[in-house]
């Protein structure tokens, strides 16, 4: 275990660390004055003077290079380290355009560092490869962050709706609503990357807002081509950051409402990570549940899932990964599971989903096992309306033999 942050005392005209030393830890500077200084051939450049409540020696811990100047004590100094791990932990976890930049910055400082020491004979280092690559990554991300924001305002990113089949009823019974970019030069951009960099931001709402509208206006539009009995709804996922703005089930609802629709033809898709803080998920299902929405958990059985979920929040819909249904039905343990969650879900009241679905062996299966909606390439993929439209009038015939 790494020992804790510990006090120490300079007294004054002490060194407290030499340029040219490896960077172990850094100090707050409780009281006292500090003076930073490095050689400028013969001379004393004073860099700065530091006091109470300043961190010194942070930048070498940061960057992981030798200390760049010298530090004294002008008066009796009480400092606190800080230790490396503790720094280092903090900037891993930081936003990794925030990290970059802040690397950068050091990397500019030490450069007008040595331009301020002219004939110290210091050269300028060679470019670190290493580093260049990852500016150029931070670049392409900030660069794809305006683009992303962009193509909201300008509307230029499509729904596509994948969708969900009812196996007793043999007929498309609702989709879920998938956000696509077709980015005007880079082409296709994988749903992976923008919506990793929207959850990043704060632009996961407006991407969020604007693939809820887009659900809702396809479903109106849909609903003028079918006939009366043919009313599906629509899954959306929503994201952490959508789930705290104020009275979001409400914003749902009107948001139906607006294109003439039943909020009960919406149901919310939540993740696991999300479904963690059981205040904010019970009060989001409850208003939910106020205008007839759905609530389903999604990917249920990987990352954090648990039981706790299942008996602390009160879900509509339960999503089984893929991961159960890809071994289907030749795994005797993935079988085993199948049935065992399946027959408790089915006790809680609550549908099961299961994603992924590609043969018509793994289909036959999971109706034995006790699932009766299934969503994946066996059904469709996601598709334009007007390949929604064909499969809502002619749906397919999934499950050959009753």
């Amino acid at each position: 275990m790494p020992s804790v942050s510990a006090s120490r005392i300079f007294a004054a005209g002490e060194r407290i660390f030499t340029e040219g030393d490896e960077p172990d830890v850094a100090f707050l500077i409780e009281s006292g004055r500090v003076e930073v200084w490095a050689n400028q051939g013969a001379k004393r450049l004073t860099l700065s003077f530091l006091g109470a409540g300043e961190i010194l020696g942070e930048m070498a811990v940061i960057d992981r290079a030798p200390r760049s100047a010298c530090a004294d004590a002008i008066t009796e100094v009480v400092v606190t380290e800080i230790r490396a791990d503790q720094l280092r932990e903090r900037l891993d976890e930081a936003d990794p355009v925030l990290r970059s930049l802040l690397i950068g910055l050091l990397t500019r400082y030490r450069r007008g560092l040595r331009a301020a020491r002219v004939g110290t004979g210091s050269a300028e280092p060679a470019a670190d490869d290493q580093a260049q690559e990852q500016q150029r990554r931070i670049a392409d991300k900030i660069r794809l962050e305006r683009e992303l924001l962009e193509a909201i305002d300008r509307e230029e990113l499509r729904v596509a709706l994948q969708p969900i089949y009812d196996l007793d009823e043999q007929r498309i019974v609702g989709f879920e609503a998938l956000v696509r970019w077709d980015h005007p030069i880079r082409g296709p951009v994988s749903p992976a990357e923008f919506i990793a960099l929207a959850e990043e931001t704060s632009l996961i709402v407006p991407v969020g807002h604007y693939a809820l509208r887009k659900s809702c206006q396809l479903l109106a539009e849909l609903d003028q081509q079918l006939p009366p009995e043919i009313r599906p709804w629509v899954a959306v996922n929503i994201s952490a950051r959508q789930s705290i703005v104020p009275d979001f089930a409400d914003l749902l609802a009107r948001t139906a409402q607006e294109f003439g629709l039943s909020p009960r033809r919406l149901k919310a898709e939540i993740t696991e990570s999300l479904a963690l803080d059981y205040e904010r998920v019970t009060e989001l299902i409850q208003r939910c549940r106020h205008h007839g929405i759905g609530v389903a958990l999604d990917d249920f059985g990987t990352g954090h899932s648990g039981l706790g979920h299942l008996h602390r929040l009160d879900f509509d819909s339960i999503k089984l990964d893929r991961a159960f249904v890809t071994p289907l039905p030749q795994d005797a343990k993935a079988v085993a599971l199948v049935r065992g969650i399946a027959t408790m879900l089915n006790g809680l009241n609550a549908e099961v989903i299961a994603e992924g679905v590609e043969t018509l062996e793994q289909a036959k299966a999971l109706r034995q096992l006790g699932v009766r909606y299934i969503q994946g390439w066996l059904v469709g993929r996601p598709q334009e309306p007007q390949a929604v439209l064909r499969q809502l009038l002619d749906p397919p015939t999934v499950i050959l033999g009753q």
